[in-house]
C-alpha cells in the first residue's frame, strides 16, 4: 500500500531540481578523490524532507532515481545512508542550512586522526587567510563508530556555531546554505589538512594572533 504524497508542485520540481545537483557533486567529489571508495555521503533539504545518497552506493556510480528520500512517500524506495543521523544533526544545528556533505577525503581524514591542537580544537594550524575565513574553528568530535546514535549525539553537542567539523578517526562533515557551498567548505577543509601536513615538524609561520582575530567570522 502506497502512502499518499501530500507534497506540492513546487516542492515536486525543487526536489527534482535537488537530485540534478546531488549527482552533479557526487560526480564532482568522486573525480576530486575525496570520496574513495563507497564512502562519503550526500544531503539536500527540500522542504520538510532530506534527500541522501543511498545506502552502500559509491559517490560515482549514484542515480538521481536510486536518491532516498525521507520521510518516504513509497514502499520500497532506496534506504538513505546510514550516516543519515549525523546529518540530521548537522540541519538541527544549523537551521540555515540546505546542504550537508560528509567525506572521507585522505588529507583531512589524516588530521582527524591527530590530538586536537592545544586550544582543544583539530589540528589544523591558521597558515593561510582563507584557512581562518572560510572554516574558522573547527571542533574534533570525538570517536565513536559511524552511523550510531553516539556519533549522532557527539556531531549535535559540537556542531552549533561551527558548520566545519571533524570527526575524530572518521573524517569531516559540513553543513552550508547551498550544495555548491558546502563542496566549497569541504574542498577549503581538505587543502587546509593538506598544507598543514605538507608543514608539519617544518619552520613554518603561521598568522598571528592579531591576524586571525581580524580574519576570523563573528561567533566563530
Amino acid at each position: 500500500m502506497r502512502t499518499v504524497n501530500l507534497v506540492s508542485p513546487d516542492d515536486v520540481t525543487d526536489e527534482a531540481e535537488a537530485r540534478v545537483a546531488i549527482v552533479r557533486a557526487c560526480r564532482h567529489l568522486a573525480a576530486a578523490g575525496l570520496s574513495p571508495g563507497s564512502s562519503g555521503n550526500v544531503s539536500v533539504r527540500v522542504g520538510a524532507r532530506i534527500l541522501a545518497t543511498p545506502t552502500g552506493s559509491s559517490l560515482r556510480s549514484v542515480t538521481e532515481d536510486r536518491l532516498a528520500a525521507t520521510p518516504s512517500h513509497a514502499e520500497g524506495s532506496p534506504r538513505p545512508t546510514k550516516e543519515l543521523p549525523l546529518h540530521a544533526a548537522m540541519y538541527a544545528a544549523h537551521p540555515e542550512a540546505r546542504a550537508v556533505v560528509h567525506l572521507h577525503s585522505p588529507h583531512a581524514t589524516a588530521v582527524a586522526c591527530l590530538p586536537p591542537g592545544e586550544d582543544g580544537f583539530a589540528a589544523l594550524p591558521a597558515l593561510t587567510p582563507y584557512r581562518v575565513m572560510r572554516l574558522g574553528s573547527v571542533p574534533l568530535v570525538p570517536y565513536a563508530a559511524p552511523g550510531t546514535s553516539a556519533l549522532a549525539s557527539a556531531v549535535a553537542a559540537a556542531a552549533a556555531g561551527h558548520p566545519v567539523l571533524l570527526l575524530a578517526n572518521h573524517g569531516p562533515v559540513v553543513a552550508a546554505a547551498s550544495l555548491d557551498a558546502a563542496i566549497d567548505l569541504a574542498e577549503e577543509l581538505e587543502t587546509a589538512a593538506q598544507v598543514g601536513l605538507l608543514l608539519h615538524g617544518s619552520p613554518a609561520v603561521p598568522l598571528d594572533a592579531a591576524a586571525v582575530a581580524a580574519l576570523t567570522p563573528p561567533g566563530r
